[in-house]
């Protein structure tokens, strides 16, 4: 019997203990307090993205971010160019001093500038190299470019990457028109899609910079916020650089709550102590359907995984190009399941991240009404993404209205095994939000 009494007083006080009072608030780790998140990109700006694949986004109504190339783009005020000494005198050294460490990035660079068909090929492999961290080779090849150069092996000619080509075809006023709604991002994939690990500093920061203003001069200030390095690069010294002009890139994200994995990296989630998983995955013509399907399965099923989708071409144009019926299929399956996702662009799901945590939570019970303030030291100019809120209330509310600043929203209350809650959107750093029950 004293067991029984025992164990019923441990039962009573452990139930105490996990009941949440009334007016203790939380901010959900996804917005809507959604399972996981979702952010559809594409890289390149390819023609077909924005005739195919944009309608079919926009009749799911679901969001999605466009890494674009700026610089083939008719208006664009900065377009491919090398910055640096005279390329005659680059190719005239090359004859005589081998490429090395204190040459290669301005050899690189110059490159695709020579006039010639066929240098930019070298730009690439070089730059493949040295994000592998295959130096040495990387020297060879720009050896091998220059030698070819010198002996005229080379035909006269503007050469430009397949990615850049399969752009052509939108216009400025087009991507206004597209962004207008307000549910795309339309972000930097640098000025011509340059391997970005084989630029020096001066040219790899014309890219990045010029970039910026154009997207900044024909659509704002708001859409200069993300970009990604080219081909993913994940080479240190390239995104060092690209973190000084752009506040969140794809390529890397330095959080100490973030587990990343890559798009090239086969992990999975897995068992982590981060707060966050960033879950990227490419599909390309060779992926089952099935797998792209799993990708968002393990999504819904953890709580702490952002998935982000990394796509290129459309139905014949652009690289991996996948079949719209593929895409449609496929997009449509995550808005069924849109219930327990959070579909947000890319600098969206970053911003709501950074916010949650650095974010002060204020909150108080008086009477019927809760009052609540959220806080943040970030840039009040970018980070504007409202926050959802779970605030425990008396057992006796069947829901509530939520006031800020004249903006009213009314929602309905649910149970957990802490108690009663009920959740809402609050904007950070503005007026008390005040939560009354009925």
């Amino acid at each position: 019997m004293k067991k029984l009494l025992l164990l019923a007083m441990v039962t009573l006080l452990t139930i105490t203990f996990v009941n949440a009072q009334p007016g203790q608030t939380q901010i959900t780790r996804w917005q809507y307090g959604r399972n996981g998140a979702v952010s559809i990109t594409w890289d390149d700006g390819s023609i077909n993205q924005f005739k195919v694949a944009l309608p079919l986004l926009n009749r799911l109504k679901l969001p999605a971010t466009f890494f674009i190339i700026t610089g083939q783009i008719p208006g664009s005020q900065y377009q491919g160019k090398f910055i640096g000494r005279p390329v005659k005198d680059i190719i005239k050294e090359t004859a005589t001093i081998p490429t090395n460490k204190d040459n290669f990035f301005e050899r690189a660079s110059a490159a695709g500038y020579l006039g010639l068909i066929g240098p930019l090929d070298y730009h690439y492999k070089a730059g493949s190299l040295i994000d592998a961290g295959k130096t040495d080779a990387a020297y060879k090849a720009i050896d091998e470019c220059y030698a070819k150069v010198r002996a005229g092996e080379f035909k006269p000619g503007i050469q430009h990457n397949d990615e850049y080509r399969d752009s052509h075809g939108t216009t400025w006023a087009q991507v206004k028109t597209y962004a207008a709604p307000g549910m795309h991002e339309f972000a930097s994939h640098m000025v011509t899609h340059p391997r970005l690990a084989a630029l020096d500093e001066t040219n790899l920061m014309y890219e990045a910079q010029k970039s910026r203003l154009d997207v900044l001069n024909h659509l704002g200030l708001k859409y200069t916020f993300s970009a990604e390095g080219p081909f993913g690069t994940e080479n240190e010294r390239a995104v060092a650089y690209l973190a000084k002009v752009y506040p969140a890139l794809r390529n890397r994200m330095p959080e100490p709550w973030l587990k990343e994995i890559s798009r090239g990296n086969k992990d999975t989630p897995g068992n982590t102590d981060k707060e966050y998983v960033q879950y990227q995955r490419g599909a390309t013509t060779k992926t089952p359907l099935s797998m792209m399907k799993a990708w968002v399965d393990t999504t819904m099923n953890r709580h702490d995984t952002w998935l982000v989708l990394t796509h290129h071409g459309v139905d014949g144009i652009g690289w991996e190009a996948l079949p719209h019926q593929e895409l449609d299929e496929y997009f449509s399956y995550i808005k069924t399941h849109q219930d327990k996702l959070w579909v947000a662009t890319f600098g969206d799901v970053t911003k709501y991240m950074r916010e949650r945590q650095s974010a002060k939570v204020q909150s108080s019970l008086s009477g019927n009404k809760v009052t609540v303030k959220v806080s943040h030291p970030l840039n009040k100019v970018f980070y504007t993404v409202p926050l959802t809120l779970k605030t425990y209330v008396p057992a006796g509310w069947k829901k509530a209205t939520a006031v800020q600043g004249g903006k009213k929203q009314t929602v309905t209350t649910a149970t957990d095994n802490k108690g009663t809650y009920t959740l809402y959107q609050i904007n950070a750093n503005g007026l008390p939000l005040v939560l009354t029950g009925a």
